[in-house]
């Protein structure tokens, strides 16, 4: 299955553009479902997008830590519930205590910075890592079609 990811790299997003991918590379990375995961998993298996469907349900489950790696600005106009907050700029995976064994998910404003922080937790622990495909742009509009 071949498919662009959700948010253009531009730099809208306040991470100086250094981390942006080439263009066209969403369309030359074609993702595909890893064995016993749900999500799609891009390139190299090293990073898992969540639909909000699947957040919630992970949620509901208990056992996740939820880091927003949006700016305080951004973080000033509200988060999910529950949700820690860890700016991508500060975002080191080096220094997150993993030992409570809670499954880490990432998410921003449209899912590009937390696939850059999810592609960098994935390089620290050499596991796939998780972040909300779409942002909270994307759980702001489930729950507005629910409404």
């Amino acid at each position: 299955m071949l498919a662009a990811t959700a948010c253009a790299p531009g730099n809208d997003e306040g991470d100086g553009g250094a981390s942006a991918v080439p263009p066209g590379f969403e369309l030359a990375s074609a993702k595909q479902a890893a064995p016993g995961l749900t999500g799609t998993v891009v390139p190299a298996m090293r990073v898992i997008d969540l639909s909000v469907a699947e957040l919630r349900t992970r949620l509901e489950r208990g056992n996740v830590r939820l880091i927003d790696v949006r700016t305080d600005e951004e973080v000033a106009k509200g988060m999910i519930s529950g949700a820690e907050h860890i700016a991508l700029d500060r975002f080191d995976p080096a220094t997150l205590d993993l030992s409570d064994g809670r499954e880490v998910i990432l998410y921003c404003r449209s899912g590009r910075r937390s696939a850059i922080a999810a592609e960098r937790l994935a390089a620290q622990t050499g596991k796939p890592s998780v972040h909300l495909a779409g942002g909270i742009l994307a759980w702001r509009s489930a729950d507005r079609l629910a409404e």
